[in-house]
């Protein structure tokens, strides 16, 4: 096992007297190309050009000498720190940090970023960035090849967003640019780069900087924003709070998911699935349902995407869904569903047999299918005598793990 193992940030800026003093004595050291054309490298150290984390960590835990890992930008935030503490490698480092990559292109852009959430797109990680890109109004995205500005260009379309791409932060080819995200696809970027992903409302303002890392109003805990599935929300469509808890619980939306909700209707279950973090497409044929919609959106001030028309033909341009709420359409548009195999399809009826034929839609394309009969009665608590009665058929679906 290594002596000593040292893992070096490098933000472009000159090497501190930390990081001299650690290359001076090393045996090994890994990093990028550029890292290890640093005159500061040893020329009798052992050299590893870092491609496979995972290897390069099994050779510097078998090396019999003291090693050091080069890394660009803080090698704690979203780097190489972790897989060198993994258990299986059994090594403990030492850690000279440098301005991450996100915190450098913030600063570029000259914006605050304690409201922004920061992910990493990999190839198999594209989509669920893209859909945290489309829920939130300011994210970091950390890129690779194959996952970088042009992908999430292509992947967020239909969404209008801003986008700030920092190409190779800290060398003398560092280069910010900002353009809109319909004009990203047509550009070769080159790696590494950082793209800063900005659009719409839900912004922390200066006079509420709120006090929580990467949350928007309509998530941080307060009396306006406590509650799900609220009364006040009806509309007298037949979905009462109750059953729109209950849709919401069983959808279980998170961050990183996409959401259908069909048949939005007043925006209820949208709005809320979007509070909790997901992206959120809410469909609707009905116009004054899409506004009701929309200005819900604005009300609880959280991002999603709004579409008129009628399913299941306006679903066929759609994003692939993770869960899908199905609040109107019966068996027709659930069949139409569950042939884009989301995880969860969530539904309800007012009648038996309406019940029974969506259940046997969902049973034909291989789902896992459970029913309930609701029952919610609204009492005047003044009196205590009955105002509401609701019954209803929920109906959830689960599309079995494949192994």
């Amino acid at each position: 096992m290594a002596d000593r193992v040292t893992v070096i940030g490098w933000d472009g800026s000159p090497l501190t007297a930390a990081a001299r003093s650690a290359l001076s004595a090393a045996t090994l050291v890994a990093g990028a190309a550029h890292h290890l054309a640093l005159p500061e490298v040893p020329p009798t150290a052992e050299r590893i050009r870092l491609g496979s984390l995972g290897l390069a960590a099994r050779r510097i835990a078998g090396h019999r000498g003291t090693a050091v890992v080069f890394a660009d930008g803080d090698p704690g935030f979203f780097g190489v720190v972790r897989t060198l503490r993994a258990p299986e490698h059994g090594l403990e480092v030492e850690v000279v940090p440098a301005v991450s990559a996100v915190a450098a292109a913030f600063a570029r852009a000259g914006m605050p970023w304690d409201d922004a959430q920061v992910v990493v797109a990999h190839p198999r990680t594209l989509r669920r960035a893209v859909n945290v890109c489309r829920a939130h109004a300011k994210v970091a995205v950390l890129t690779s090849p194959g996952a970088g500005p042009a992908e999430l260009a292509l992947l967020l379309e239909g969404v209008h967003r801003t986008f700030v791409v920092c190409e190779e932060l800290g060398t003398d080819k560092e280069q910010v640019s900002v353009l809109t995200s319909d004009k990203a696809a047509d550009h070769t970027w080159r790696d590494p780069n950082v793209v800063i992903v900005i659009g719409g409302g839900g912004q922390v303002s200066a006079a509420d900087p709120g006090w929580l890392l990467g949350q928007s109003a309509a998530q941080s805990p307060g009396p306006a924003g406590r509650g799900w599935a609220r009364p006040q929300a009806d509309t007298g469509e037949g979905e009462s709070a109750q059953l729109r808890a209950a849709q919401l619980a069983r959808l279980g939306p998170r961050t990183g998911d996409l959401v259908w909700d069909i048949g939005a209707g007043s925006g209820g279950v949208a709005v809320d699935a979007a509070a909790l973090g997901a992206a959120v497409i809410a469909v609707d044929s009905d116009p004054h349902a899409c506004e009701r919609v929309t200005a819900a959106a604005r009300k609880r001030g959280v991002q999603l995407q709004v579409v008129a028309g009628r399913a299941p033909h306006v679903l066929e341009d759609l994003p692939e869904p993770d869960v899908v709420r199905v609040g109107g359409g019966g068996a027709a548009v659930v069949a139409a569903v569950a042939d884009r195999r989301p995880e969860r399809i969530v539904s309800h009826a007012s009648t038996r047999d309406e019940a029974e034929a969506i259940g046997r839609a969902l049973t034909e394309h291989g789902y896992a299918v459970e029913c309930a009969l609701l029952q919610s009665v609204g009492l005047d608590t003044r009196t205590w005598t009955e105002q509401d009665r609701s019954v209803v058929f929920l109906l959830s679906a689960e599309r079995p793990v494949t192994r």
